[in-house]
This record gives C-alpha cells, structure tokens and sequence, in this order.
C-alpha cells in the first residue's frame, strides 16, 4: 500500500456511497482488506504506510496502541455494515496486510476476522489470508491464526542470501521463511506463498536462482516475484542518489524475471498473473484475482483503499488520525473518485491484460485493436477471436503493451 494518497472529493462524514455503487451490488464478489500498519523497522526500500514504535504519535499529540488497533478497526467494519446496508453479499475473501500484520497477537487478528464474519458472514469457501514476516512467527502462532480461521498465508523471504537481506535491511536470517513454510503446513495452512524480490543492487544471476531454488525446496504452492523499485523517499533511494549501491539495470530486471518463468515452470508453477505463478487453480490468491478483475472490496486501516462499484476511496494515513475519527462516529475517509465508464474500461484493460486470461478484445476501441494486432506481429500478444494475452515476451513490456491498447 503506497504512502502518497491521490487527491480526490470529499468523503461524506458518515461514509454514504453513491446510488450508483450499490447497484447490482449482490451479482457481485465481496472482498475486505485489513491494512495492521505496524513495522518493527523499517525495510530501507518501503514505501508503504507502515509506522515503527518511534511514529505512531500523531500531528496533535494522539498516540495510536497497537495494543487497541483491533478494536479500532472493528469500527471500521461496523461502518462499513452500515454504508453497505441490507447487502446480502458474505466476504469471498480476507486478506490482511501490512505493515507487518503478524506483530499483533494472533487473538487481535482473530478479533478483526471475527468482526467481518459477524458483520457479513464469510462464504463457506472464502479464502483468508495473514502476510507475516518470517521472524514474527512461531509454530504457536500460526496454529492460532489457523484455530482463528486464517487458510492462506504469505511470508516475505525476498532472498536466500545474506548480502541481499542486509541491502533490503531485512531483519530475518537465511533459512527461516523456508523453516515458516514447514511451520504453516504443520499448523494446517492449506495455501502458503513466499514473496521474492529481484534486482537488487548486488544481487547477481546466481543469487537470484539461489533464492528461486530455496523458495522451492521449501514447498509453497504460491511464489510471487517483484521487480525491484527504488521509490523516492525511501533510505535505498538515498543511497542510489549518493552513488553507494548502484541502480539496476532494466535489462538486468528483465534477465531475471526470464529466469524466475523458466525455473518455476520447470518446477510446475504456472504463471496467472505477471508477477505470481502457482501450482494449480486452486493456489491462486483469490483476493488479488477479485482486485485485478474489478470486484468490490472493502479496505479498512489507515491510508486503505477501497472500491464499490465503480466508487473508489481512500482512508486517512496515519493510525492516530484514523482511530480519532472512528472514535468521533466519522468516516475516516481522505478521498474518492466516481469512476467514468471510461474510466472503469481503461482500468479493465491495464488490470486484465495482466492476467493468463487475458482481456476481451470487445474492450478495445478501433485504435486500440489495431495496436493488438501490432503487438502480435511482433510477438508481444497472443489473439484469439475474443481475447487478448500477453506472451511471455510481452509480459517483459506489459506496460507499454497496455498503454497502446487503451488508445
């Protein structure tokens, strides 16, 4: 969750939404995001709205208790019960976020899942996911998160080498998001993804299949692999611009990204999304998948992001600021947007295209059809009558495929 927040219209006081955004509201999947805010450190490369122990003091002097979050943001959930009114909809998904979400106890994260599922009710099926830090976890804790309803979880390993780990500022040792992916499968976690980071400074083409190897080895059914970004503002980006540790190469990037599809495919990973392969179907994270096809979901914590119906908002940033309005009977909301039906046709398209499936051609405008076929003749495309998908070629230029084909 990115730390700058768009500008936007005001946010109602009491969180109304449009007429507009609840139409048809119960054809369609609900999902809610649980942003917990809180870092032991901070990784030098973040740009997310997380906060140490040293930030948690508000511009007026409010302090935000890690030891209350939970109770806080059940408010949360009630005002979103309120908003949405008589919608029939239960949650198809809950994933909780961070931050680090596992620095709370596992009963404060089974204190916010409960007051989803008493508010709307969790579909039989529904898919609820933890992400964790691989040194914030122990067996007792993730078999209470599993006792609480947690079926999914995500572990940030980034690397398996000690000089990449130092240069992301990483806390964990070597060995242990391996060691977490043995601990969830013994505490009964059905799904278990590890997250990788490649190009950093440093890291060499070596390092990189050391690390796709020990994610391997450890037995997940879900690796997502990311693109290094220096984002401004972040110490790394200091120290790009000093000239300490140098920027990667693009092409370098996309040498890695070509290794990561070669080695997880060879070990049965499919790839469904540009940056997340899985062994089945099944392994896919489902929340992501609702968030890439446009579907409803309810973000609550601060600097959250939500979307109903083609209305999209975004909650304050900091936590002091947030629980002060919950606390006041407020919508904590900074912003929001009504999204244009050519808005919502572009988002479409740079969302969907990133996906194995593919967009439907029907999408496209007369310039933008031609630009697919463009992409094809080169190599960049796959067309059927129908569809649009990129080719592995293409995921490399996914960007600049889809800014032609919203033209």
């Amino acid at each position: 969750m990115p730390s700058v927040l768009p500008d936007g219209e005001p946010v109602p006081v009491d969180g109304a939404l449009p007429a507009s955004a609840l139409s048809g509201a119960a054809a369609r999947p609900l999902a809610f995001y649980l942003h917990v805010p809180y870092c032991a450190t901070r990784c030098g490369y973040c740009d997310f709205n997380t906060y140490t122990a040293s930030e948690l003091r508000g511009p007026g002097g409010a302090v935000a208790s890690r030891e209350s979050y939970a109770e806080t943001l059940e408010l949360e959930i009630r005002l979103a019960r309120k908003v949405l009114g008589d919608d029939p909809r239960q949650v198809s998904t809950v994933f909780v976020g961070g931050g680090t979400p596992t620095l709370l106890p596992p009963d404060a994260l089974a204190r916010m899942l409960d007051a989803v599922r008493a508010e709307f009710g969790l579909a039989p099926d529904a898919e609820v996911t933890t992400e964790a830090n691989p040194d914030s976890v122990d067996p007792a804790s993730l078999a209470a998160l599993r006792e609480a309803g947690f079926n999914r979880i995500s572990f940030g390993m980034q690397s398996a080498r000690p000089h990449v780990l130092a240069l992301l500022e990483r806390t964990h040792t070597p060995g242990r998001p391996e060691a977490c992916v043995g601990e969830a499968r013994a505490a009964g976690f059905a799904h278990v993804n590890l997250d990788l980071i490649y190009g950093s400074p440093g890291e060499s083409d070596d390092d990189w299949r050391a690390s796709l190897d020990a994610a391997l080895g450890a037995g997940p059914d879900h690796i997502s692999a990311y693109s290094l970004i220096v984002e401004e503002g972040t110490r790394l980006a200091g120290r790009v611009r000093r000239g300490e540790v140098p920027m990667t190469d693009d092409d370098v990037h996309a040498d890695r990204y070509l290794i990561a599809d070669e080695v997880l495919s060879a070990a049965g990973f499919a790839w469904y999304e540009v940056s997340n392969w899985a062994t089945s179907p099944a392994a896919r994270c489902r929340h992501n998948e609702l968030y890439w096809t446009g579907a409803d979901w309810w973000g609550a914590g601060p600097g959250a992001h939500s979307h109903i119906g083609g209305t999209r908002w975004w909650n304050v940033k900091h936590p002091a600021a947030y629980a002060e309005n919950l606390a006041a009977g407020r919508s904590p909301g900074a912003g929001r947007e009504i999204l244009s039906a050519e808005d919502r046709r572009v988002e479409r398209i740079l969302l969907e295209l990133r996906l194995s499936e593919g967009c439907d051609l029907s999408l496209l405008h007369p310039r933008g059809l031609t630009a697919a076929h463009h992409a094809a003749a080169a190599g960049l495309l796959t067309l059927t009558k129908t569809r649009a998908t990129l080719t592995l070629p293409g995921r490399l230029l996914a960007d600049a495929v889809v800014r032609d084909l919203v033209d």
